[in-house]
């Protein structure tokens, strides 16, 4: 039953990015009309690769072929494949992200078993967490004088909350009749934490990991596109520069597929500790 159901899921999807995709070619067809000279002029100041118009599906198909043959091309630093500009932002998504673990587990720990904790810390909590990311990029920036850096930094920032805030929830959630009986017991109290309280609280802090992975990597294309050098938002805004819409579009595609993938597994990582869990 389920195979079937995934089967007709699967026919909806193509159907609907076969509608889609006629749609998008309606949209961009044009006749080709006699160049003139003033056409050929600008066509020569505009330069090779540049658009005049929106794409067609054909244009971005092209460009995902351009690419995707030769990912890890190397060609100065203006120029380099798709996969040395992802890599380049998985890097820093990924310290950043695993600097915010460090931090926000053992936190959200000690704020989740201690109210007083909880009291003292919320106000502050509640005055950095609505602040954009990219806010803290000038200061960033300033105070630490590398870009790469700094991209790591607000990784870091925007990562941040949504772990501590979950692990904290996760562990004052966690049933007051287990560590009653891990009390009467005498267990001590890394055990009881790893042993009691981190199973129970694991899908939610799981979940805060799956959110902040996410809006790590919203936060990195922008970050990349102010600091510039390498990464997958610096090619799109190098891209643009170029006026080259296909490769933009190409590059915005790949953006959601890596983001879709790094959610898929922070999903199936929630769904093997639930299953254990029961």
């Amino acid at each position: 039953m389920f195979r079937k159901q995934a089967f007709k899921a699967a026919l909806l999807s193509l159907l609907i990015l076969a509608l889609f995709l006629g749609a998008w070619s309606l949209a961009t067809y044009r006749k080709d009309a006699p160049a003139t000279s003033a056409d050929a002029e600008y066509a020569a100041l505009m330069g090779k690769g540049r658009s005049t118009g929106f794409p067609t599906p054909a244009k971005v198909g092209e460009a995902f072929v351009t690419y995707l043959s030769e990912p890890f091309y190397d060609r100065g630093p203006n120029d380099k494949g798709i996969g040395i500009q992802v890599t380049h932002s998985l890097w820093r998504v990924g310290l950043g992200f695993a600097l915010a673990v460090a931090v926000a587990l053992p936190l959200g720990f000690a704020i989740g078993m201690s109210p007083l904790l909880f009291q003292a810390l919320d106000p502050f909590i509640q005055l950095l967490k609505p602040i954009s990311p990219l806010a803290w990029m000038p200061l960033a920036l300033y105070s630490l004088k590398d870009s790469d850096v700094s991209g790591i930094f607000v990784i870091f920032i925007c990562s941040l909350w949504p772990m501590l805030i979950n692990t904290a929830f996760g562990v004052a959630s966690v049933r007051r009749d287990w560590i009653n009986v891990a009390r009467t017991l005498e267990v001590g109290p890394l055990r009881k934490a790893f042993q009691v309280i981190l199973p129970a609280a694991a899908p939610t802090i799981l979940t805060g990991m799956r959110i902040s992975m996410g809006i790590a990597w919203l936060v990195i294309v922008a970050a990349e596109m102010l600091v510039g050098g390498t990464g997958i938002g610096y090619f799109v805004w190098n891209e643009w520069n170029n006026l080259a819409l296909p490769n933009v579009i190409f590059a915005v595609v790949m953006i959601g597929l890596v983001g879709m993938v790094l959610d898929q597994l922070f999903g199936r990582l929630q769904k093997l500790v639930t299953y254990r869990e029961q």
